[in-house]
């Protein structure tokens, strides 16, 4: 006979409170004598488990998530009524955690179908893209794509697609500010990705971010499969974009001569991203997916952590892991940046979930971090990268990003990520092109109404259909098929020609 499905579970030991795995109505005995007391409390929300005085800490995941605003009673709804933020000390005790990580030999490690580009890296798809500089030469890179219809390039079969990628900014900004490095990385990344066998690079001529100051910057080289063109010196719109398309044409040939070949799994880069997140997101898909990062790991891959704001509470979690006091310290002081930057803001980074994380169960940016950072996994953390810069390392690394997931995202693809893995409770409905975004959803209900935008339903592990485990095993294996080439829902869909968002910072003058 099937054990029925608890009303609500402990996630630690240590806690003082349960998650509502249903509604629970007032009477509702939920197990250790505790009795659901007076409101309604929502699938995914919190039950207190013991009298929690006035100020005492409110602890989840065996962590602090906040403090008790009143006293709260046994059987009370612990929310945002009654549960706020409060400073307490995080030991990061760098280094304190680390463990050598399983590796599986390298005649053993599995495997996917990529593309060998000419530098060695490998390509999880195969796209040309249009990229622009400025704002003011996005209308030519789109009017150059939109040539290359899907219908246009049914020749060309080993061709993705033809796809502009343009953006906000590119002028009225400081040369030596942060933003203008962060749009230079973010537009030199995408031109480097190994998911683009060419690249047109199309700029207005008299902008901020110059052609020829993002070639020299981001280490660029000119060539067959990697062309710039200025519109002003062109001759006007209708002479670039008749350039764009031929030499767009040549490249799609080109391009169509590429061939999948088998290479093992070090060769993904996988960006681990969640968006729309409820109170099952770090119960279920991001512990799962933190478990199919430890076996990309095992198998010689990278996976980037990243959202700053979104480890915030979190990252002595991390620190405790990092290979080096050195990694160890680029955490902390990127953590200490944003503290700084959301101060002088006129914010601040401490309490910041969304209106559907809190709907969603989610109380605190403490409680979003701990169940976000699960997305990471277990090993060591190898390196702390800024916005956009290059990834080299091996293994589990983190960038610093914001909690925007586009912003974030683009982020990672300009890194170097080649796949991505998208955790979501509410139903962010995305995509990343030229990365496939495999999108996986926290809770069953979510999942059934949205089934054509995702992937896999990790609402199983709740269900009691599924463990943990089970299910980082089974995304494990759907990263490497689709690594190969089988489409996730968002490619079917068509997403990711709008999701390109360079993070603006900095003043617009």
């Amino acid at each position: 006979m099937t054990e029925a499905r608890p009303l609500a579970i402990s996630l630690n030991p240590e806690d003082n409170v349960l998650v509502a795995l249903t509604d629970l109505a007032p009477g509702d005995a939920i197990g250790n004598g505790v009795v659901i007391r007076e409101a309604l409390v929502p699938a995914g929300h919190k039950v207190a488990t013991t009298r929690i005085r006035a100020e005492a800490p409110v602890r989840k995941y065996g962590q602090t998530i906040g403090f008790a605003s009143t006293t709260i009673e046994p059987g009370d709804h612990v929310h945002t009524h009654n549960l706020v933020m409060g400073d307490f000390f995080r030991d990061h005790a760098i280094g304190l955690d680390i463990r050598p990580t399983r590796m599986v030999p390298n005649d053993a490690r599995a495997s996917f179908r990529g593309i060998i580009r000419n530098n060695g890296n490998v390509g999880t798809r195969n796209y040309i893209g249009v990229l622009s500089t400025v704002t003011c030469s996005a209308s030519v890179a789109r009017f150059i794509a939109g040539s290359f219809s899907r219908e246009g390039l049914s020749g060309f079969s080993n061709v993705d697609g033809v796809l502009s990628l343009t953006h906000g900014t590119g002028c009225s900004m400081i040369p030596q500010g942060e933003g203008f490095s962060f749009l230079q990385r973010a537009v030199g990344g995408y031109a480097r990705n190994p998911n683009f066998a060419g690249i047109f690079l199309v700029g207005l001529g008299c902008e901020v971010n110059q052609i020829s100051s993002l070639i020299e910057n981001m280490d660029l080289e000119e060539g067959p499969m990697f062309q710039t063109l200025n519109i002003q010196e062109a001759g006007g719109t209708r002479e670039a974009v008749r350039r764009g398309i031929a030499a767009v044409q040549g490249m799609v040939s080109a391009a169509n001569r590429a061939e999948r070949v088998p290479v093992t799994a070090e060769h993904i880069i996988l960006g681990l991203e969640c968006g729309g997140s409820d109170a099952f997101s770090g119960i279920t898909a991001n512990p799962a997916l933190g478990v199919a990062v430890d076996h990309l790991i095992s198998n010689g891959g990278t996976a980037i952590l990243s959202e700053t704001p979104e480890i915030y509470g979190a990252e002595h979690l991390l620190t405790r892991r990092a290979v080096s006091k050195e990694v160890g310290r680029k955490m902390v002081e990127r953590v200490q940046w944003w503290e700084d930057y959301t101060s002088r803001s006129g914010g601040e980074i401490n309490n910041n979930p969304t209106p559907g994380n809190i709907a969603g169960g989610l109380t605190t940016i403490l409680e979003k971090s701990l169940g976000a950072s699960a997305k990471g996994g277990t090993t060591n953390l190898m390196e702390v990268y800024n916005y956009a810069e290059q990834v080299t390392a091996k293994g589990l690394v983190f960038m610093d990003t914001p909690g925007y997931d586009p912003a974030s995202v683009t982020g990672m693809v300009a890194g170097g990520a080649n796949m991505l893995c998208f955790t979501t409770g509410r139903g962010s409905v995305s995509g990343f092109k030229p990365v496939p975004t495999i999108k996986l959803a926290s809770n069953t209900v979510m999942y059934r109404s949205l089934m054509d935008d995702m992937d896999v339903n990790c609402g199983l592990i709740v269900d009691g259909k599924a463990t943990v485990d089970e299910m980082g095993e089974e995304i494990f294996r759907l990263i490497l098929e689709t690594a190969s080439g089988q489409r996730t829902r968002s490619e079917l869909l068509g997403f990711g020609d709008n999701e390109f968002v360079p993070w603006q910072i900095g003043p617009v003058m």
